[in-house]
């Protein structure tokens, strides 16, 4: 068996390209297209590539995206001087703080200040939590990305065993919600986990999401599983980035795999983009007085 692979970047830029479609749109009905500010503190190499990226991307589907820099030496007072005064715009219809931020900065507190329906990364607390009862406004742009993914394949998520190694509250915890609410079977394995390998054994929908490379071999999964990686590793001393999953070994035992790039990493782009389109259309919609605010329950 070798295993079919997912290629998220071909179904990105299909995504991407409905998106551009509705831009369009949007612009031909209200005069102006959505607008996405973002937010860096400091110059950290890997978060300006970030952002670079998600600027390029923005400009590919016609979002207009506005870029902050701050320096390192930025006061949580400050930054939050930036949010609101960001909340208060018109013309911005996303806001999104490039994580990590420096030590003396409440990352928290940034992140709760951003506008429930402005907030598109999805981190506030009442989309986490909106997460349990299956309604936020906007899930955590990797784990939807993922579950699009897994919509776009056909690949069937209710009644299976699924295990997600790796419990952070941006891509581990808030996809393990996800999954439950799609009728799967849910465990999420962490660092002190005892014998992950008698978890990922059992799973027929695995991600791993640990940021340990290589971390999952193909003694660890059984014949036919789904296998997602979302981690993203460089190599020392290279520009060579590799996933958390051993490829190589695992595609031969695994029904479906994602690379790693080109797998997981342009869908996260992508449902941050789709995200910021959403905002600007309800904000219209809400403006035309059809609508309120509707969460983005679907995928959740």
């Amino acid at each position: 068996m070798v295993a079919r692979i997912i290629d998220g970047a071909a179904i990105a830029r299909e995504i991407r390209e409905d998106l551009s479609a509705r831009v369009e749109i949007l612009k031909a009905r209200t005069g102006r297209g959505p607008g996405l500010a973002v937010v860096l503190v400091g110059d950290d190499p890997a978060s300006q590539v970030y952002v670079r990226n998600k600027q390029r991307a923005c400009a590919q589907v016609g979002i207009k995206s506005i870029r902050h820099d701050l320096p390192a030496s930025v006061t949580t007072a400050e930054l939050l001087d930036l949010i609101v005064e960001l909340n208060g715009r018109d013309d911005i219809h996303g806001i999104l703080v490039q994580l990590p931020l420096p030590p003396q900065v409440d990352a928290r507190q940034v992140l709760e200040a951003i506008e429930l329906s402005k907030d598109v990364d999805g981190f506030h607390q009442y989309n986490i939590g909106g997460l349990v009862a299956g309604h936020p406004v906007f899930p955590p742009c990797t784990p939807h990305g993922v579950m699009e993914m897994l919509s776009h394949e056909g690949i069937e998520v209710a009644g299976q065993n699924a295990v997600v190694v790796g419990a952070s509250a941006i891509v581990g915890k808030p996809l393990g919600l996800m999954l439950t609410r799609r009728d799967a079977t849910v465990s999420i394995c962490h660092a002190l986990t005892r014998d992950l390998a008698q978890f990922t054994r059992l799973a027929d929908l695995l991600v791993v999401a640990a940021g340990v490379p290589g971390l999952l071999t193909a003694e660890m999964v059984h014949d036919g599983a789904v296998v997602i990686d979302v981690g993203i590793n460089r190599v020392s001393g290279t520009n060579r980035v590799v996933g958390d999953v051993d490829f190589e070994q695992v595609r031969h035992k695994a029904s479906y795999i994602t690379p790693v790039p080109g797998g997981v990493g342009p869908m996260t782009i992508t449902m941050l983009l789709k995200h910021t389109l959403l905002s600007a259309e309800r904000r219209q919609t809400a403006l035309s007085g059809s609508s309120v605010l509707r969460p983005e329950a679907r995928s959740a």
